[in-house]
């Protein structure tokens, strides 16, 4: 951690990846909504995985962990690093969406 002229905090990606990572999160409150959550969950990326083929990202967007599959080719295009900002954009053919019954 380093501070700028005006005295703010500045923390390198990395560091900030593996704090997410390595800090429990509270539990979240159960939800009294019923509505569908947004489909874009931007965050930063915690972990990059990749073998010859296949490449899985780990996103934590606030108390969500988003976990992408994507080819080793796509995340060396992107340049996927811990630490990065990165939206997770989820798109299905078929979702299920579930709302707490009222009391």
């Amino acid at each position: 951690m380093r501070r700028r002229a005006g005295g703010q905090r500045m923390i390198e990606g990395p560091d900030l990846a593996r704090f997410l990572t390595e800090t429990p999160r509270p539990s979240e409150p159960e939800l009294s909504v019923a509505e569908s959550a947004r489909n874009r969950f931007p965050g930063i990326v915690t972990k990059v995985e990749k073998d010859r083929l296949v490449a899985v990202v780990h996103i934590q967007a606030g108390p969500h962990r988003v976990v992408s599959l994507m080819t080793s080719e796509a995340a060396d295009e992107l340049g996927l690093e811990p630490g990065d900002l990165a939206v997770g954009v989820v798109k299905a053919t078929n979702v299920v969406v579930e709302v707490p019954r009222g009391e």
